[in-house]
């Protein structure tokens, strides 16, 4: 069991998934197919919930069985045999539904999500096939063609190579369109050019590197979202249930579509660049999450200014895409990073002079402020006091930060 175990386990570490989204464009009579199949999707899954949540003590009475996967397949396959729409659709889909059910309950049973939802029309409409059912062809140089079982083949705007072995393809429709994600497997250990750098996450400046090298977010970004502020405004003056209200509220959701990409795109570049210079990353330990709340009392209009900011950066995203390029993500405590000087240790809220001027009133060292918390976050990861934990993507705590830097306490009160 011993050597299964260690077989296992270095062939996982030696492997990479990566996923590779791109733009469908299927003609109407398959845009409509894929609609029914995304249709039959969700009401699988809400059938199936509905089994679950109201019916199961009356089944395990009728059946002497539990509810679970195995046990709502042979259902499933009652139901395709008794309604025509159903067994038009391809039953793998119709399965992955209740896998995917079956896994959310799991997952709310060991407390790491919430109890399953009913999926809605219009917002849930996807469905996914595994690899070995479905065929990619290249077009020419900026097309390509997926085969979908019961569909055929579908067109696709190809804008990159795919690498690896095809595991499985998601069918989804957004604002946008409808698109196709493919989720591949790549062989080969995951590189490592070595070295290590910090990330002070920010508004002003989205991302600050140890080293002194920043990014920004795209200005197209500013531009869409007046163009959305814009578009919200001529929702506001239309007839509610009115047929232009509808169509209102549809150009505001592809512009939110359109920024989201510019975003992702952006995180993206962004990530892959940082992976490929540095083989340890050093950021926060930061919960955007808490960070984004709204304000109960005072400061309501400035704290939502704030949360738009954070979730326009998209922090939460940019540390998630480190996690899976980087050889190793490090996240330290990020108490007073943007107090303390990363050249004596002192930590003193004096010493931010601006949002952009760090200068200590111990040592006197000057550095901009964000390049100077960027420079603290990468000596806490690589201080002695950090407990790396041994699963995913690398955490790490920092033990007695302000004892670590050569401070007991920080001067001057304040948080970070």
């Amino acid at each position: 069991m011993f050597l299964i175990w260690a077989a296992r386990r270095r062939y996982y570490l030696n492997v990479r998934f990566r996923g590779y989204t791109f733009a469908l464009r299927p003609t109407q009579e398959q845009a409509a197919q894929m609609a029914q199949a995304a249709g039959v999707c969700r009401l699988v899954w809400n059938l199936a919930l509905e089994q679950r949540r109201d019916h199961w003590r009356r089944y395990q009475a009728r059946t002497g069985n539990n509810l679970n996967h195995t046990t709502q397949c042979r259902e499933l396959t009652l139901l395709r045999a008794e309604f025509d729409f159903i067994r038009a659709v391809h039953v793998t889909p119709q399965q992955r539904a209740l896998k995917a059910l079956d896994e959310a309950f799991r997952r709310a049973w060991a407390g790491l999500g919430g109890y399953p939802q009913p999926k809605r029309k219009g917002l849930n409409e996807a469905f996914s096939h595994h690899g070995r059912e479905i065929a990619v062809e290249k077009i020419n140089a900026r097309w390509g063609r997926v085969r979908i079982p019961k569909i055929g083949w579908v067109r696709f705007r190809r804008s990159r190579d795919i690498e690896g072995s095809l595991r499985e393809a998601t069918f989804s429709l957004t604002p946008l369109g409808w698109q196709v994600s493919f989720g591949c497997l790549l062989e080969g250990e995951r590189p490592d050019p070595g070295g290590a750098v910090g990330i002070d996450r920010g508004v002003a400046v989205a991302l600050m590197l140890s080293d002194g090298t920043s990014y920004a977010v795209p200005e197209s970004l500013a531009a869409v979202e007046r163009k959305v502020a814009s578009a919200q405004r001529v929702v506001s003056r239309r007839k509610r249930g009115s047929n232009r209200r509808r169509k209102a509220i549809q150009r505001v959701a592809r512009l939110r579509a359109k920024q989201a990409r510019i975003r992702k795109h952006w995180a993206h570049r962004a990530t892959t660049e940082i992976a490929s210079r540095y083989g340890t990353v050093i950021v926060e330990r930061l919960r955007t999450k808490d960070m984004t709340k709204r304000a109960r009392l005072a400061g309501v209009a400035q704290k939502r200014g704030l949360n738009r900011a954070i979730l326009n950066v998209g922090w939460h995203q940019i540390e998630t895409m480190l996690a899976y390029k980087a050889a190793r993500l490090v996240k330290v405590n990020p108490a007073y990073s943007s107090q303390t000087c990363a050249s004596c240790g002192t930590v003193d809220r004096r010493s931010r002079e601006s949002q952009a001027v760090f200068a200590c009133v111990a040592c006197g060292h000057r550095d901009n402020a964000d390049r100077n918390a960027a420079v603290v976050i990468l000596n806490r990861g690589n201080t002695p006091g950090v407990e790396v934990a041994g699963c995913g993507a690398d955490e790490a705590r920092t033990v007695q930060v302000a004892k670590s830097l050569g401070n007991p306490t920080p001067s001057g009160g304040g948080r970070c």
